[in-house]
């Protein structure tokens, strides 16, 4: 049982840092992003081709797997996701759905169908015990870097300046604008920011979730689900709301796997219902 939660844990927080980046868009730039998987396939790809075809560790590929695609999104941004931010949010999710379908065709194209596999260092493989608990290494690795970052996150949106303004150009761009905040860089790099976390979450996933074209349409629900159940006023319903899912989701998959997603679609259900506004958002 504890080892089914421990994985389940290590599952929520690759969760929340592969949505964390929706989160922001989403949760505080107002702006509906369905193609954020396609930036954690991104990441992935990157891990891949970088192993298997340069032979390059694992570890030194994942700061490669955040920058690629953070680059990525701020030219995007800047070019066709920056008109979209005045549309309505109709516009912007058949925008980016359509954004989804034209990435998978390419990919898959480039790339190949087939699932893409790598193999870990040895120090990552495997499992250890303690006090007769399986914990997985690499899922121990995952849970820290994920920590870490979560840390990291909350503490740039929260105790910074830069996090102060990005809350104050959400609010109110025009009143932002007049107090000399540059919104057009806020939102740049936090749309980068968001894209690299993605994509450091895919390459993480790849051993965990598979890799393939079809990844952005696969867990495009689950980013919003994330994002949904967890509320949008910040990173702690995101946060907790992956972890919860997490949990869910393997445990059902362990005891009653007949159901399938089942329990995760009752879950949010069940959460909506009672909180509407999600887990830790405030009312309005």
């Amino acid at each position: 049982m504890l080892t089914i939660l421990f994985d389940g844990v290590a599952y929520g927080m690759l969760l929340f840092i592969l949505a964390s980046g929706l989160a922001v868009t989403l949760g505080l730039m107002n702006f509906v992003n369905l193609a954020h998987g396609a930036f954690a396939m991104a990441g992935g790809y990157v891990t891949v081709v970088l192993m298997q075809r340069y032979d390059v560790p694992f570890v030194a590929t994942l700061p490669f797997a955040f920058l690629v695609p953070a680059a990525i999104g701020a030219v995007l941004e800047r070019t066709i996701y920056r008109p979209m931010y005045a549309k309505s949010h109709l516009d912007q999710v058949l925008f980016s759905i359509g954004l989804v379908f034209m990435v998978v065709a390419a990919v898959d194209y480039v790339m190949g169908s087939q699932q893409q596999l790598i193999r870990l260092p040895a120090w990552l493989q495997g499992r250890f015990d303690i006090a007769g608990i399986g914990i997985g290494r690499y899922r121990s690795f995952v849970i820290a870097i994920c920590i870490v970052l979560t840390i990291a996150l909350q503490y740039v949106l929260v105790r910074t300046r830069f996090g102060s303004r990005l809350r104050a150009a959400v609010d109110d761009q025009q009143v932002a604008r007049g107090l000399g905040i540059n919104v057009g860089v806020i939102f740049s790099l936090t749309f980068a920011v968001g894209s690299g976390l993605a994509g450091l979450g895919g390459a993480l996933g790849v051993e965990m979730l598979g890799l393939d074209p079809t990844f952005p349409l696969k867990f495009m629900i689950y980013f919003l689900i994330v994002v949904t159940v967890g509320g949008r006023s910040g990173l702690t319903g995101p946060f907790t709301a992956a972890l919860l899912i997490g949990v869910v989701d393997v445990a059902g998959k362990y005891y009653v796997p007949q159901l399938g997603a089942f329990l995760i679609y009752a879950l949010m259900v069940a959460v909506l219902f009672l909180r509407p506004q999600g887990l830790f958002a405030v009312a309005r």
